[in-house]
């Protein structure tokens, strides 16, 4: 490679294309337009999902799968991030997580897994863990307080209709 290949091609002020100015302009006549048609005239654009006389590509693509919004958000932490981020004997609840910035999004639910190692004894209140992360916690001497998350959308709906009948 010679020093003068590194910048050969390169043009920083390159001068701009004047379009639609005659046939001297270097575009043509039609100003690399295309003689006749929709995009020739002036101001012309089209929606992107616009295909001509196809059916559009949204409408081609098979749909699958079922998204339900009143699902609950669960959010997880691991034994070994509460052990990095809580001293000894410190309480851990879904409000404390999050004013710690552990937890930065929205969440209904919160889960404690059983990854990693923890050696220092914590008061735990969760909504739902799981029996390894027990197991771990309990055995540093810890306590575990599983307390019921706030009901979903969906719970509510299936209270109003238990009550109607």
């Amino acid at each position: 490679m010679r020093i003068d290949d590194v910048n050969r091609g390169i043009h920083k002020f390159r001068k701009r294309k004047r379009i639609g100015r005659g046939t001297a302009s270097g575009q043509g006549k039609t100003a690399g337009r295309g003689q006749d048609g929709q995009k020739s005239r002036r101001g012309s654009s089209r929606h992107p999902a616009l295909v001509g006389e196809d059916l559009p590509m949204i409408r081609r693509i098979p749909k699958r799968g079922f998204t339900n919004r009143f699902a609950a958000t669960v959010v997880s932490i691991n034994v070994c991030d509460l052990a990095a981020r809580f001293d000894a004997n410190d309480e851990v609840t879904p409000q404390i997580l999050k004013e710690r910035g552990i937890i930065k999004r929205r969440f209904d639910e919160i889960k404690i897994l059983g990854n990693g190692e923890i050696d220092k004894p914590l008061k735990v209140t969760t909504h739902r863990i799981s029996e390894s992360a027990r197991q771990k916690i309990t055995a540093a001497g810890g306590t575990v307080t599983v307390v019921p998350a706030k009901q979903t959308p969906q719970q509510r709906v299936a209270q109003r209709r238990a009550k109607q009948d």
